[in-house]
């Protein structure tokens, strides 16, 4: 299991006694008490995070047990996410059996997965928080493909603290509803689930924005279709469809409200004023209301606001507005050390900062003085406001882009626009009266739903026509740090409080390192290559096919990976996010090595987002690829031995199928001897891509490779992709004689059911002393061709990134 440095653990101990007890014998106001005080609180935090990550690696299944059939019994412990036709929920285990032994140490909160047998139609059951099932269940240790600029299942994993994720194979319900009066926890994730289906059972079954009302309500967002979720994006409104602080301000002030109406009735008051019982009220709904919604960063950033303010009052404080704010960001990260790896954490904290620091005294910044507000006409007061709302809406949306291409990679020029339109119409009409409608009795709970729905599918209609306009999304790549620090430090001086237009044109100078932002070569991309040097990115895909190839002017695509049911695929789920956090929007060739879906599952997904200049492949004629190609105006040519084309000095060569290959309705042979083998050389390297070739291709390579051949192909270093996944079927020892690779790669899933690659290939590159990189334990492999000197490696699964040259120990 993997283990913290204890010794640094004891060395952090050791070092804050030492601190504690100097200042417990200093005299107060000095400058070494002020520095020892600075020493015990950071290795206080170091003591707390240690812990924090210590408890969730003592959490993780056992390698032994991956794969093996085990038999559980536990608890659903979180709202469930999915259908009847298949589900997603955390569990958290009593007891597990492996056969008839009962295991003795186990995770004790997992992540399964429960989807109908595929020759069963049969729906699986209704799984609902606080349940208690017998399970037959596979598990395995939090994997996830790892690569660049795509979602981290593993971190995410760690977060959530499950110690292993799994399928279940069938279950049993042990006894319903068996919820303990003091499981907090559970009884508001039981609310939860209770809410979400009243709000489906209220609204129709066609309704488009269920998904959206059910997130503005409890901040489930799992419902809304990735189509509404590409035009929320592009129109810069996303943060609206969530629980957002807005809503539990609006929330906690309305409780206050009732609360002291209620209060100053009687002769209460005399007991407890009425401000500090509202104030205490308030917290009680930010509280409830914060958990009610998930527990999101942005609502407990809110509550802890409300808090603060609250216990302010009852000890008779007044604290600064930036003193909230710190107090609740350390709250956070007490809570949840690991909050500052998700956007929300940033991007709430970050807004939040930058309106508090931007408007300080917001009257007299617009010309009115200080106390004086009240005393202009309502006309006066309406210009004020709309100034303030505009100046907010400018502040946020400049403080933010940082962390917005940081985390997405574009920006929406309509925002300010939509946002205009989307805030005062989601925030004071939508919310309430999805909420409202969530809570009161179904006879009026089903009115106001409807028209919170309604209300938002006319504004959706307007944000559709903002998305579709060619200029609303500016795409970028991921800046690096340095960057994101100097455009900081800019807009710092840009938002500073103070009358804009005295001094407009030194703020919009100081604005200028964003535009360095949209530059590329300013980005976190990977070094420039020069004439006769080439990059290949091996992507962490799963099982199937996905590599990148890079030279100085020209990029292309070797095959897109698999297909997961009906609408993920690993197009959008993991090379959309690449090339996007590369900046990457154009692919000058795609080729696809054959028809197997997990070759060209991820096609129509990138064809759709990314423009393509023209495709080679083997595909039969009527392949629909080939059809969306032809629609799109995009050419495209078979793939046969002998083609060869240059792109800067790097030379690309098709070493199979044969020549006189006849792509018709259906392939003269099987799919995988057909796969398109492409070998991209420079002076110094030679790189092999080889689809799904098996014994019968791999026989004619070997017949094409002839004396002359084989003489330019060894004077190189050559890196070969294994065959078909590494499959048992091919990697045969005549071709690796034949070609002699220094080092092979393999692109395949975490424990697939394929069981590839086979043992008797990994022995066998393992007897030739070939290196064998397989993406599983690599993560993504990119691989860097210079023109004057051997390959180097970078591989991805690290925290710190470790470059791997012809010599490493692998």
């Amino acid at each position: 299991m993997p283990q913290l440095p204890i010794n640094w653990m004891w060395v952090s101990g050791c070092i804050g006694a030492i601190c504690l007890t100097l200042l417990i014998h200093l005299s107060p106001g000095t400058l070494v008490k002020q520095v020892l005080v600075g020493i015990f609180l950071f290795n206080l935090g170091f003591a707390w995070n240690a812990a924090y990550t210590e408890r969730r690696l003592a959490n993780l299944l056992a390698p032994e047990l991956e794969g093996k059939p085990l038999t559980i019994i536990g608890r659903v412990a979180a709202l469930p996410q999915g259908s009847s036709f298949g589900a997603k929920f955390a569990f958290e285990l009593d007891e597990v059996f492996l056969g008839k032994e009962k295991l003795a140490q186990f995770p004790r909160k997992i992540y399964l997965s429960w989807q109908p047998a595929w020759r069963n139609t049969q729906e699986i059951p209704e799984i609902v928080p606080g349940q208690r099932w017998k399970f037959k269940t596979k598990l395995k240790r939090p994997y996830g493909s790892l690569n660049p600029h795509t979602f981290d299942f593993e971190r995410w994993s760690f977060h959530q603290n499950y110690g292993a994720s799994g399928s279940v194979q069938a279950g049993e319900l042990l006894n319903p509803g068996d919820i303990g009066f003091t499981e907090f926890e559970l009884r508001m994730e039981l609310a939860r689930w209770s809410l979400r289906r009243k709000i489906k059972s209220l609204l129709p079954e066609n309704a488009r924005y269920v998904g959206v009302m059910i997130a503005l309500v409890m901040g489930d967002q799992n419902a809304i279709d990735q189509e509404d979720w590409r035009v929320f994006n592009a129109t810069g409104i996303g943060h609206l469809i969530s629980i957002s602080g807005l809503h539990v301000t609006m929330l906690a002030g309305v409780g206050a409200m009732l609360a002291a109406g209620f209060w100053r009735r009687r002769h209460w008051p005399i007991l407890i004023p009425v401000s500090k019982f509202a104030a205490a009220a308030g917290f009680l709904t930010a509280f409830i209301y914060a958990w009610l919604a998930g527990f999101q960063i942005p609502a407990q950033r809110t509550m802890y606001m409300v808090g603060v303010v609250a216990f302010a009052l009852w000890t008779g404080r007044n604290p600064r507005s930036f003193d909230i704010w710190w107090w609740a960001l350390a709250f956070v990260l007490i809570i949840d050390p690991m909050a500052p790896y998700t956007p929300g954490f940033w991007l709430s904290f970050g807004a939040v900062a930058a309106i508090l620091y931007a408007m300080g005294d917001s009257a007299g910044l617009l010309g009115i003085p200080t106390g004086k507000e009240l005393d202009v006409d309502w006309c006066q007061r309406i210009k004020q406001a709309l100034r303030e709302a505009c100046r907010v809406q400018a502040v946020v949306t400049i403080s933010l882009l940082p962390f917005t291409l940081f985390w997405f990679y574009q920006t929406s020029v309509v925002s300010p626009l939509a946002n205009a339109l989307a805030i005062p119409l989601v925030s004071y009409v939508v919310t309430p009266l999805a909420i409202a409608g969530a809570l009161l009795p179904d006879f009026i709970g089903r009115l106001l739903l409807t028209l919170a729905h309604d209300s938002m599918q006319y504004l959706a209609l307007v944000l559709e026509w903002m998305a579709g306009w060619s200029w609303a999304v500016i795409w970028s790549s991921q800046p690096a740090w340095w960057v994101i620090v100097i455009s900081c430090i800019g807009i710092v001086y840009s938002i500073r409080p103070g009358v804009m237009l005295d001094d407009w044109f030194k703020r919009l100078i100081a604005l200028f390192p964003l535009a360095i932002m949209f530059m590329p070569a300013f980005g976190s991309t990977a070094k420039s290559l020069n004439s006769g040097e080439f990059r290949a990115t091996i992507l962490d895909i799963g099982q199937g096919t996905a590599v990148l190839i890079e030279t100085a002017h020209k990029k292309l695509l070797y095959d897109t990976g698999p297909i997961q049911g009906k609408k993920d695929d690993a197009g959008k789920r993991i090379i959309l996010p690449y090339l996007q956090g590369r900046g990457i929007d154009h692919i000058d060739r795609m080729v696809i090595s054959h028809s197997d879906s997990d070759h060209v599952g991820g096609a129509v997904s990138l064809i759709q987002n990314l423009q393509f200049d023209s495709m080679m492949g083997s595909l039969p004629t009527h392949n629909f690829l080939l059809e969306n190609l032809r629609a799109r105006k995009i050419p495209s040519i078979p793939c046969r031995y002998g083609q060869s084309w240059s792109w800067d000095g790097v030379d690309f060569f098709v070493w199979h199928p044969h020549e006189e290959t006849l792509f018709q309705s259906e392939y003269p042979m099987k799919p995988n001897e057909m796969s398109c083998v492409l070998e991209v050389r420079n002076q110094q390297s030679s790189l092999w891509l080889t689809g799904d070739v098996e014994r019968l291709g791999e026989e004619e390579i070997i017949g094409r490779l002839d004396q002359d051949a084989l003489h330019e192909i060894r004077d190189r270093e050559l890196i070969l992709m294994a065959p078909h996944h590494g499959s048992k079927t091919s990697s045969s020892q005549e071709l690796l004689f034949r070609l002699s690779p220094n080092f092979a790669f393999a692109q395949n899933g975490y424990r697939n059911r394929y069981g590839h690659p086979h043992p008797s290939v990994t022995s066998r590159y393992e007897s030739l002393h070939i290196p064998f990189y397989q993406t599983p334990k690599t993560g993504a492999q990119i691989w860097t061709f210079r023109a004057n000197e051997k390959s180097s490696t970078q591989f991805w699964r690290h925290d710190i990134k470790r470059i791997w040259h012809r010599s490493a120990d692998y």
